[in-house]
């Protein structure tokens, strides 16, 4: 099999003139890139250099400065423009580099050609690597230190061929390059393949394209440069597909283009695959990872299967071990940098860590992780026990657990006993914030008083935490912490934040919430201080306020505008589940031995009637998205509160299961509905939208807050009933 030089080489015999690269001030011919590249791997072997790091934004000189290394037989290694400088120090010690290239001039670097620079470096011992290393990918790091993959021509060649076989289907004459070029993925199918194809690899500073860092995003910047440039092809991670598929919705996003979309690094909702495909974007989600020179799995247009991540590529095997562990062999790396005794041999299976399943039909799931590891929505990999470290010894504090797989940033839940307040506490969070990598910064840390015990089942005997209970019970130990936002990394130049717009309506509906959590009812439960009367009073409540539940949804769906189509789909899927649910109230309240039909007609509390008619004037001469404050009010109060409050309530009262069917199905129900909820709401992008919800979930927290404060409780607990309005 030809390697990829001589690959690259037979592409400018075919077509020598034919764009290779396309820059914002400059372009190179298949011919022209070749000289370019073949001159730069002059310079390097003339100097002496066998190990050279590749720095920079996305541009012209890079791809030059990585081809060169693969001409000149020198080790190339990427450095990410999201590494810290603790962390490119480490990777410069580590991989024993020669030299940085870089696309500009830097501190004592000398110019080679065609606008790479090469910065010497201190001649050190440098530490052995693998027969036939070509290429040394540092992952983000689960931990603060990347750990190096060891790569040669003939794996990464491999890969590229297996690609191009694949998307042969696919016309692709121009790729634009959205992710950082030292990411392995856009290095190999957004670089390498392209130009086995005979394609154009157009090249944009991503800072034009509106990145920062390595999860900062300015949609608007980045939509304009896909406008502008028009691809055939992009590489995504689900956070920019998730905000691509938004712009798309709303018709500001001309997809016209686009014959390929790939989004792979991270989880990938079927949901947002549906809606991407609905609003114009050829999505296809696959699978990899940098041991196995990147993609191993993916869905195609001739090839793709719903709810998988594709079929595996022909260049390797996959299997699924008993334990449903995902297994390949065939073209794995050649090992870990500073490993050498631990080498793999190519005919040995690699666990890849992730769990999943092979259909049938040859289709790949990925199902989780089998360890802890957490994987940001931009695809960065995260340690928690690393981050716990760094919270326990920073703060000083007992405990720390990290959560958020799938989220944009990591989040904590940490157990503050010395009385410290959140504004001390902030102060330090932001100084161990500036410590850690972009990816790495926490988003919010909420902070409880009371420590997380093993009675509870939430930590080991020896104060490990049980990370599957503390994930099952997340929404309540939430509800009773403080949380505090911090101001990550998606804080962008010019002031610019990116949140997505579930978590903003979190945190700033946060003091509203405490009205309900804090209402006297919940702790009066927990003390055993509830009676039939309140039970049946609440049940009243809930059937009026629940039966016009549909009738708000067909009321909001119809005054909805086009550009939120995708809200209305949604509202059809909530109306054919929650239809009914008022009959469910009024069995629950006749096995309760209260006279149902007296209560159909009756009138609700002062609060309920005026939550529904604000809801309804929101939608009639208001935003009817305000609509969606009730649901954020209402399904985080289900899951919060409902299935562990019902099970107090039904042990004070001995009632039988029949009356509390509302309460248990709403508590299981709307954990699915609420992660519905937040991919939904994640999709409004329009502020006036956004605030709408906001303003209406503020007022029917303080709304059905007095409705929770007004439960008549037993003389012990009985309190002064707060005003409706």
């Amino acid at each position: 099999m030809a390697a990829l030089p001589e690959l690259l080489k037979r592409q400018v015999m075919a077509h020598p003139s034919r764009i290779a690269l396309r820059g914002p001030e400059a372009e190179f011919s298949y011919q022209q890139m070749m000289q370019a590249a073949e001159v730069v791997a002059e310079q390097l072997s003339a100097r002496g250099v066998k190990r050279a790091g590749v720095c920079g934004d996305n541009t012209i000189a890079w791809v030059l400065a990585d081809l060169a290394c693969l001409l000149a037989g020198a080790v190339s290694v990427p450095v990410p423009v999201f590494f810290s400088e603790s962390q490119t120090a480490h990777l410069i010690e580590r991989a024993g580099l020669d030299g940085l290239l870089h696309s500009e001039e830097v501190g004592g670097s000398e110019p080679l050609c065609h606008g790479v620079w090469l910065q010497p470096l201190p001649v050190v011992a440098a530490p052995p690597i693998p027969k036939d290393t070509a290429k040394i990918t540092f992952t983000s790091g689960s931990t603060g230190t990347p750990k190096g993959v060891c790569l040669s021509v003939a794996q990464m060649t491999a890969t590229t061929l297996a690609l191009k076989e694949w998307l042969a289907g696919v016309e692709l004459q121009t790729h634009l390059c959205i992710l950082p070029l030292a990411t392995l993925l856009e290095n190999i199918a957004g670089i390498y393949l392209p130009l086995l194809m005979g394609a154009t690899v157009m090249v944009v500073p991503l800072a034009q394209l509106g990145m920062t860092g390595s999860s900062g995003l300015n949609l608007g910047k980045l939509v304009a440069g896909i406008n502008q440039h028009q691809p055939q092809s992009l590489i995504s991670v689900p956070e920019l597909a998730m905000a691509l598929v938004s712009a798309a919705e709303q018709g500001q996003l001309n997809s016209r283009s686009l014959r390929f979309m790939a989004v792979g690094g991270g989880r990938v909702s079927a949901e947002l695959l549906a809606r991407g495909r609905a609003a114009g974007l050829p999505l296809y989600e696959g699978y990899g990872l940098s041991e196995c020179s990147s993609v191993v799995a993916l869905n195609v247009p001739a090839a793709e299967c719903e709810g998988s991540v594709g079929k595996p590529l022909s260049h390797i095997d996959i299997k699924v071990d008993s334990d449903g562990h995902i297994l390949v062999r065939g073209n794995t790396h050649l090992g870990y940098l500073g490993y050498l005794d631990d080498e793999p041999e190519q005919d040995e299976w690699l666990d890849t860590g992730d769990l999943g399943a092979l259909n049938p039909s040859g289709f790949l799931s990925v199902n989780g992780r089998s360890k802890n590891l957490l994987i940001t929505s931009f695809g960065r990999n995260i340690s928690p026990e690393w981050l716990e470290s760094e919270l326990v010894q920073g703060l000083g504090i007992r405990q720390a657990v990290v959560f958020g797989d799938g989220e944009p940033q990591p989040m904590a839940l940490i157990t503050v006993t010395d009385g410290r307040s959140p504004d001390h506490l902030a102060g330090t969070l932001r100084q161990l914030n500036q410590r850690l990598p972009d990816y790495a910064r926490l988003a919010t840390v909420y902070i409880r008083r009371q420590p997380l015990s093993q009675s509870e089942g939430h930590i080991t005997a020896n104060g490990r935490p049980v990370r599957l209970t503390i994930q099952a019970h997340l929404p309540t130990l939430l509800a009773k912490a403080f949380p505090l936002s911090m101001s990550t990394s998606l804080a962008n130049q010019a002031g610019e934040f990116h949140m997505a717009f579930f978590d903003r309506l979190q945190q700033e509906t946060a003091q509203a919430r405490a009205h309900v959590s804090g209402a006297p009812v919940v702790k009066a439960i927990g003390e055993g201080c509830f009676s039939l009367e309140s039970y049946t009073w609440f049940l009243t409540q809930a059937f009026h306020h629940v039966k016009h539940t549909v009738p708000l949804m067909m009321a909001c769906g119809a005054k909805l505008p086009s550009r939120m189509e995708f809200v209305r789909k949604a509202l059809v899927e909530y109306i054919d589940e929650e239809y009914g649910h008022d009959e469910w109230i009024l069995n629950d309240l006749d096995a309760c031995n209260a006279d149902k039909e007296a209560i159909r007609t009756g009138k609700p509390d002062v609060s309920i009637e005026l939550m529904v008619a604000y809801l309804y004037d929101q939608i009639n001469r208001g935003n009817p998205a305000a609509f969606f404050g009730m649901v954020q009010v209402l399904e985080g109060t289900s899951v919060e509160l409902a299935t562990p409050l019902a099970e107090q309530i039904q042990k004070i009262l001995g009632l039988p299961n029949q009356a509390f069917s509302y309460l248990y199905s709403h508590g299981a129900l709307d954990q699915d509905h609420f992660e519905f909820f937040r991919n939904l709401m994640d999709g409004i992008t329009d502020p006036t939208d956004q605030q709408a919800i906001i303003d209406s979930a503020r007022v029917v927290y303080r709304l059905y807050g007095d409705m929770l404060h007004s439960i008549p409780l037993p003389a012990t607990r009985k309190e002064k009933q707060h005003e409706a309005a």
